[in-house]
């Protein structure tokens, strides 16, 4: 992706819309039977009338209609514009959501606060990409092609013994919110040797995902990875085979453990 993400790269565009006449009863069932949802852009037909939040619900009457108590001084994105200026609006206003326009004011998505933190970690991915790429480059000789694909758990070769049990935690919230980094993967003449992504792929089989998205980096001819011989020195083999560490384990505890 070059230059600055723009809010149309990142939005959702399966909006869930609510009517100016739906009840306050209405509303308030689809906001607690929906995935996570505390408001809803109300619409007529594409166009944005309001925006209805848990709020505006809370101590209306149960048969108003919803035009009655939603917000109509709207604050809008454009697809056009940047991550970075629609998280600033979304910081400054307290807003999670906000409705994104095009230029006859019909809705086409909407942008989250979850969303801009991912447009964020998915830009910091790549870099992690080049860097090893560019260290291949150099140890082996050898020209790098690089490709985003989903990659089968089971198909993975890990190059790390061990995890640590508090920090799958972590990763398991990430993955419930869309927010795990992609994997980064070395194609190694067929060999999927898991560069990058350890925790997130443990906590992600732990969830019962079978397939995760990742940058693959491919050699145009096998070489003899480091890597891989550390896998084979640890009898790695698949994802079965890494451990799972108790955090009281964990050399950062052991460490600070010493200082004390």
């Amino acid at each position: 992706m070059s230059g600055k993400p723009t809010v149309g790269e990142y939005m959702t565009r399966d909006v869930e819309t609510v009517s100016p006449d739906d009840t306050v009863r209405a509303v308030s069932e689809r906001m607690v039977e929906s995935d996570g949802h505390n408001g809803f852009p109300v619409t007529q037909g594409r166009r944005v009338e309001g925006f209805v939040s848990a709020g505006d619900l809370l101590l209306a009457d149960d048969d108003a209609p919803v035009f009655t108590v939603m917000s109509t001084d709207l604050i809008v994105a454009h697809p056009d514009m940047k991550v970075t200026d629609a998280a600033r609006v979304i910081l400054r206003s307290g807003i999670q959501r906000l409705p994104v326009v095009d230029d006859a004011d019909n809705l086409v998505g909407i942008i989250s606060n979850t969303d801009v933190v991912r447009s964020q970690i998915e830009r910091a991915t790549p870099s992690k990409v080049g860097k090893l790429m560019r260290t291949l480059e150099q140890i082996h000789g050898v020209s790098l092609t690089e490709e985003r694909r989903e990659v089968r758990l089971t198909d993975l070769t890990p190059t790390q013994a061990r995890v640590y049990a508090d920090e799958l935690e972590g990763r398991q919230y990430e993955l419930e919110r869309g927010l795990a980094e992609p994997l980064v993967v070395i194609d190694n003449g067929g060999t999927l040797h898991l560069a990058d992504g350890h925790h997130r792929v443990m906590a992600a089989h732990e969830s019962g995902i079978e397939t995760m998205d990742a940058y693959v980096i491919v050699p145009n001819t096998p070489v003899d990875l480091g890597m891989a011989k550390t896998a084979e020195k640890e009898g790695l083999h698949d994802i079965t085979d890494i451990e799972i560490v108790d955090y009281a384990r964990h050399p950062l505890v052991e460490t600070t453990k010493r200082l004390q």
